[in-house]
């Protein structure tokens, strides 16, 4: 029988963990720092935190988009618990486009925008076409942007990779359609008071954080080529072209994850692309964020209410139900 010699620390492997259970574990996690609106929130970033490890062996990476109607929702906290999951995070608030390009000369890095309405809002500008570019072109692995470089007398067109997983979180209404239609989106609310969610502690989560991060590279490393490369993941009805593109990573590492995951991501999916159409998607949230594209176009914190009625329901994208423009009509209406 073969002894330990006095003094020799023993370094025991760490458990293996089932796929299944580890993005088991990480949705739980991320569920302790949020209320989410719905049941379908916290498996889905689990499975985009895990597709950023394995971003490589896919065609598209779908943009992950944290909105709400009203400041204080939850956004900005969900990014900071995203950042210790991701593969290679980078967390910022305000970043120019040629920083961005420097940045993944390096290989793909996985971008964390905050308040990215500041930077479409029309307050701003409302026309960051850089960025947006951008943002557009690096859903898809191919994707290059060109630009000149050198000074006059050696300038030379320099290719720039720029795909790369994104997470942008912002108010409702500012981004572009280019992009959201590339994009999961969670409306995301503010809790109510008999809500309630673990405090934030950088030092804490950045600890309990680094066993599961490191077990999701482990295990979409190990996987990427053989399983995840050229997957064909059939989707659930009424999740085709666009939105099937953009669902296929996540769809598929659930469905090598096993247990419940394929069923999980699918109904996931579903959900996500009834609300992208205008199912499921409140009145009142859709009014907010109207409200607040609309005083931006035009530059202003205040309107008559008659003009916002009419405004509101002169914007053919937003088609607003008829019954719903009647009650407005009546609240405005001098009787009242």
């Amino acid at each position: 029988m073969s002894s330990i010699p006095q003094g020799l620390r023993v370094v025991r492997p760490a458990p293996v963990v089932e796929p299944a259970e580890l993005l088991d574990q990480v949705a739980a996690f991320v569920s302790r720092f949020s209320v989410f609106p719905d049941e379908h929130c916290a498996p889905t970033l689990a499975l985009w935190y895990a597709h950023t490890h394995a971003a490589p062996h896919f065609y598209t990476t779908p943009r992950l988009i944290l909105d709400s109607a009203e400041p204080g929702s939850g956004k900005t906290r969900v990014l900071e618990v995203a950042q210790y999951l991701v593969r290679k995070p980078e967390m910022t608030i305000s970043i120019t486009t040629a920083a961005i390009f420097r940045m993944l000369t390096d290989g793909p890095v996985t971008l964390l925008f905050d308040e990215i309405d500041t930077i479409f809002s029309a307050k701003a500008g409302g026309n960051n076409e850089d960025l947006r570019g951008l943002l557009n072109s690096g859903y898809k692995r191919s994707a290059t942007v060109s630009r000149c470089v050198g000074d006059a007398s050696r300038m030379k067109v320099e290719r720039f990779p720029v795909f790369a997983p994104v997470a942008l979180a912002g108010i409702a209404g500012a981004m572009p359609a280019t992009i959201t239609t590339r994009a999961i989106t969670i409306h995301m609310r503010r809790r109510a008071p008999h809500e309630r969610a673990e405090p934030f502690r950088e030092r804490k989560v950045e600890t309990e954080t680094a066993p599961l991060r490191e077990q999701l590279a482990e295990w979409l490393d190990r996987v990427g080529a053989d399983e995840l490369a050229g997957a064909e993941p059939v989707m659930p009805d009424g999740v085709t072209d666009r939105a099937a593109e953009v669902w296929e990573p996540l769809v598929a590492i659930a469905d090598v994850a096993g247990g419940h995951w394929p069923a999980t991501a699918r109904a996931a999916a579903s959900h996500f692309v009834g609300q992208a159409v205008g199912t499921g998607i409140s009145v009142g949230t859709r009014l907010l964020a109207g409200l607040r594209a609309l005083f931006d176009r035009h530059g202003t914190d205040r309107m008559a209410t008659t003009d916002i009625i009419g405004r509101l329901l002169d914007d053919e994208e937003a088609s607003w139900p008829t019954s719903t423009a009647a009650r407005w009509t009546l609240a405005a209406s001098p009787a009242r």
